[in-house]
């Protein structure tokens, strides 16, 4: 394959969804498309703006909280995998309502809450507590919002 079709290949998928440059790169590489084709394709990409690295976090940390319930630590980490600066990562992450994140993690903390048998509130507090790092929520904010058994 030469420039130009790599490139309207990676156009046409950066046209149906948000990808990031990492994403695209790798795509270019199973494709087959060398090192120096595929930095100059996601310049021309970025250029165009098919690939925004700052919308791209956007839409992927709205997307990770509003239907995986996904806590801001997990989002973030999730993202620095993707090799994507951080100015653009907190900025996405401040877009997150703080009252909805809150509710969201007090929802999560009540669904695990009633499917724990043990009798014992500190095992209860710890089980809860790690649940909801799990989903990266922050250790801080979960103590506050558990209750005092």
């Amino acid at each position: 394959m030469n420039d130009d079709l790599f490139l309207k290949k990676a156009a046409a998928l950066c046209s149906r969804a948000e990808y990031c440059a990492s994403q695209i790169e790798e795509k270019l590489r199973r494709w087959g498309a060398d090192t120096e084709e595929t930095a100059r394709i996601i310049a021309r990409l970025t250029e165009e703006k098919y690939i925004d690295e700052e919308r791209y976090c956007r839409a992927f940390a709205n997307d990770k909280f509003r239907y995986n319930h996904w806590g801001r630590m997990k989002i973030r980490q999730a993202l620095r995998f993707q090799h994507l600066p951080d100015e653009a990562i907190s900025e996405a992450l401040s877009q997150i309502d703080e009252g909805e994140y809150q509710e969201v993690l007090s929802q999560i903390l009540a669904a695990k809450s009633r499917t724990l048998h043990d009798s014992d509130p500190y095992i209860r507090r710890a089980k809860l507590l790690r649940h909801a790092a799990s989903k990266g929520f922050e250790a801080e904010l979960v103590l506050s919002l558990l209750p005092e058994e």
